[in-house]
């Protein structure tokens, strides 16, 4: 990929319809980083649970975002999340700072400093992020944007899968949360969660994994020809 111009690739789409999975393996395969804006939001909410900052106040968010360093170091299969040099990769994927972590990005001032951090770290190119608004937000310019859904009942079960869920209360309280989550994100007044008008939307509710990642990068492919 090193001839080549280095694309941005935006892929959004709600929780459980496979992004972090694709972003992922498609940035593996190009060469690409992979930034992960939500494993961003997560390591802020795991700050303000530590220090006891409400998640509903968001001008101490605000302030405690300004003081905060997050990086994503790319590893072969996944990012090492550091928060202020702590690696906090396992942590942030609890269910705790999951729940949290919807909260803390729905407050306007949080996502300002967070998109414009994103921004840079995309500048360049090179990378494939994914989230809830980069195609519409952080890089509304993106050379290529896609927008992954799927039946909310598969999404939930594949959450459970992901989750390791052993009991069916565990279960039904991670379905629960994915229906409130996705409430949350598609009627927030900043940056709700809807396709850009020039994404293309893929339904991955009957795809395999190996399937999506095929069908991103024709698109890639197309792009850069």
């Amino acid at each position: 990929m090193s001839a080549v111009r280095q694309l941005v690739i935006a892929i959004d789409g709600p929780a459980g319809s496979g992004k972090s999975t694709i972003a992922a393996r498609l940035a593996k395969k190009l060469g690409y980083v992979n930034l992960e804006s939500g494993a961003m939001y997560r390591a802020l909410a795991l700050k303000a649970l530590e220090r006891k900052v409400s998640v509903d106040d968001p001008d101490a968010l605000r302030h405690l975002a300004d003081s905060t360093v997050i990086q994503l170091d790319p590893q072969p299969d996944s990012n090492r999340v550091l928060l202020d040099g702590r690696d906090v990769s396992q942590r942030i994927r609890e269910s705790d700072v999951t729940l949290a972590a919807s909260r803390v990005s729905m407050h306007p001032p949080v996502r300002e400093i967070m998109v414009a951090r994103q921004r840079e770290m995309g500048a360049r190119g090179g990378v494939v992020m994914e989230g809830r608004d980069i195609g519409t937000a952080v890089f509304p310019d993106a050379d290529v944007k896609v927008f992954l859904d799927a039946d909310a009942r598969i999404r939930a079960e594949r959450r459970v899968a992901q989750n390791g869920t052993n009991t069916p209360e565990e279960a039904q309280r991670i379905v629960e949360d994915l229906v409130s989550r996705d409430q949350r994100d598609r009627t927030r007044a900043v940056s709700p969660l809807v396709p850009a008008p020039d994404a293309v939307i893929l339904d991955t509710t009957d795809l395999s994994i190996d399937d999506v990642v095929s069908r991103v990068e024709k698109l890639v492919s197309q792009r850069l020809n």
